[in-house]
């Protein structure tokens, strides 16, 4: 072992005895460039496993297609190969909502697209179990986690098993891996078996037998375990996966889980609960590991898009309690809050501020909700038996701190370190949270004060929100509030600007083809956002991703909540007929859109977006 500091961790053999090394404990290898920055899920497994004394390399986006010598550089690691596909899905990373082959990824220097395959998590895995038979693969990153039970796959447009079925890694670590994978480090150092791995908490495993009796056909649950549907039942039978998604979602958002137990065919797989949320404590001591915040000096300066849109920013916290419909990041993060603490945040700006190529501005003082840093259940004991997915929707839980004060304080001392001209917020911000009344007026008098002060002190022009929809029914599905509070934002927003002689916009995000919306629901958001005087930027077709709920209704077409059936657009014909309302103030989509209205009966709508008294540029040979 070796506890030596060093700037990056090794790409090579070169590097690696450059070190002085002879060995190298584990070996990761990644489906992205290695940025050594705390966003990028290679580089914080690294510095964890480098903080508990082991020898890591990493080989980021490995040639799988020539004499494999990448996969060979530092043969048989003395403890495990890490496999991660990055910090996307490889498919969501490849393909757009059409299906189409994209032409770019975003972590992979100078954009270039191919660097990594299909499902980089199999093909991984199963070059280095043909390679090193006997050495232990361990998977985790995204697309691991969401496929770690049966789940539906977009691409190719069916149920897909456990991950881990396809997959020749031993076990993966799910969710955030801090915690469970220096761990892992240990019992194999201490010779434990495959087997016993899969004990730990937060881990996917294969399992020969169920411990319980359980009959096929019924979902078992008992103080410690869930058997869902067997994969080979979900396959024939929908409802039985919409069924299984309710359990899989609300332990995923539990603060005290259960093991869940699924089948497949002869084997079983065992996902044991996800960890507690990670103590100031432990988040400080992930952020404060000596990250160069750069790329490997490998890519010789070329840009990697990724890296650029968050050198300059700050990530406060991990966890989302909004619970959205179509969002991955509580089954990944937990919907509980891991805040940092000032000191810590305080301590990346500063190291920030003395890059060599930075202006003065951070451009993002944030993470999955921008305004979540601090906030979580003021009664504990509520939470730890709470299985809502959403602390958000149908209303705001009442037992949910939602006071911005740490947040407001957190913003000044920011912008109080020397160098910092100002800070943006370029996450999301949740305006059903800050907006929310109370009835406590001094909570309500900060998040006012908030409110105003994100809008005066930290938008660079363009303030980013996500109504999503303008439909109530559709928002209900996406877990989202009612557009009527969009309404009361953008006035507050408007006043305040106002008031303040500024000039910004406001930029909402709208999703096409979602669950439960209709073509004319499509037309009523078009006429809603026109009598807005909006013409729409942020827009996007709803995209099935796994481990959603939105995901599981387009699918099954049911409500794993309710069990009723839900319409979803899913054919091409039905997605592109939604999406055109978009952009009804293009002129190449209004025959289109008049004549659809027209098929809909609803002329009403029509005359909305386009009046017969419009005026029109002059034309000479048109007939007045």
């Amino acid at each position: 072992m070796s506890n030596k500091p060093y700037p990056f961790l090794p790409t090579s053999v070169k590097e690696m005895k450059a070190l002085g090394w002879d060995h190298v404990d584990v070996v990761l290898f990644s489906g992205d460039a290695y940025v050594d920055h705390p966003s990028f899920g290679a580089a914080v497994i690294g510095r964890t496993l480098q903080a508990a004394g082991y020898n890591v390399a990493i080989v980021p986006q490995p040639n799988w297609q020539d004499d494999l010598r990448d996969f060979k550089k530092f043969g048989a690691p003395r403890l495990f190969f890490g496999v991660s596909a990055g910090a996307m899905d490889s498919m969501v990373n490849h393909y757009t909502a059409g299906r189409r082959r994209r032409s770019d990824d975003a972590f992979t220097p100078g954009d270039r697209h191919g660097a990594r395959p299909d499902y980089p998590t199999v093909v991984y895995s199963a070059i280095l179990r043909r390679l090193f038979p006997s050495t232990p693969i361990i998977a985790g990153g995204i697309e691991a986690s969401m496929r770690r039970l049966s789940h539906y796959d977009y691409w190719k447009d069916c149920l897909q098993p456990s991950i881990l079925l396809d997959c020749d890694a031993d076990i993966i670590s799910y969710g955030m891996g801090e915690r469970t994978i220096p761990e892992i480090a240990r019992m194999i150092e201490n010779g434990a078996s495959v087997e016993q791995l899969g004990e730990l908490m937060q881990t996917v495993s294969r399992v020969k037998e169920c411990p319980l009796q359980v009959n096929e056909g019924k979902i078992y649950e008992d103080d410690r375990n869930i058997v869902l549907h067997s994969f080979t039942r979900c396959k024939s039978d929908k409802r039985a996966q919409a069924e299984n998604f309710r359990h899989i979602e609300r332990q995923s958002n539990a603060m005290n889980g259960k093991t869940i137990w699924q089948k497949h065919g002869k084997i079983w797989i065992r996902v044991t609960p996800m960890l507690p949320p990670m103590t100031t404590a432990e988040i400080d001591a992930s952020f404060d590991l000596p990250y160069t915040r750069l790329p490997h000096p490998r890519y010789n300066g070329k840009r990697i898009p990724a890296y650029e849109m968050i050198r300059h920013s700050v990530n406060i916290h991990r966890g989302c309690f909004g619970g959205c419909s179509f969002c991955t990041i509580s089954a990944h993060q937990g919907k509980f809050i891991a805040s940092r603490s000032k000191q810590s945040i305080l301590r990346e700006v500063r190291q920030v501020t003395e890059m060599p190529d930075f202006k003065g501005y951070i451009s993002d003082v944030g993470g999955p909700s921008a305004n979540m840093y601090n906030l979580g259940g003021k009664d504990k004991s509520i939470c730890g038996k709470c299985l809502k997915p959403s602390c958000l929707h149908p209303s705001v839980c009442p037992n949910l701190n939602t006071d911005h004060t740490s947040l407001l304080e957190l913003y000044k001392a920011v912008d109080a370190v020397p160098g910092v001209k100002k800070s943006f917020i370029g996450s999301g911000v949740r305006y059903d949270l800050s907006m929310h009344v109370t009835g406590d007026s001094r909570i309500d008098k900060a998040n006012r004060r908030y409110n105003e002060e994100l809008i005066v002190n930290h938008v660079s022009g363009r303030l980013k929100v996500a109504p999503e929809h303008t439909s109530d029914a559709v928002l209900d599905l996406m877990r989202k509030p009612s557009f009527t509070l969009f309404h009361d934002f953008s006035a507050f927003f408007a006043q305040v600007n106002s008031r303040h002689q500024l000039k910004q916009q406001l930029i909402p995000y709208f999703i096409s083809s979602h669950p439960g919306c209709h073509e004319v629901d499509m037309a009523e958001l078009a006429v809603e956002t026109k009598d807005m005087n909006m013409h729409l930027e942020q827009v996007q077709d709803f995209t099935p991703t796994p481990m959603t709920l939105s995901t599981e209704i387009y699918y099954t077409g049911i409500h794993p909540y309710t069990m009723k059936p839900v319409f979803t657009a899913t054919t091409p014909e039905a997605k592109k007929a939604q999406r055109k309302y978009f952009f009804w103030y293009d002129p190449s989509f209004r025959s289109d859109i008049t004549a659809s209205l027209k098929r809909l009966h609803r002329t009403d709508l029509l005359n909305r977006l386009f009046p017969r008294k419009a005026s029109y540029p002059y034309n000479p040979r048109r007939k007045n």
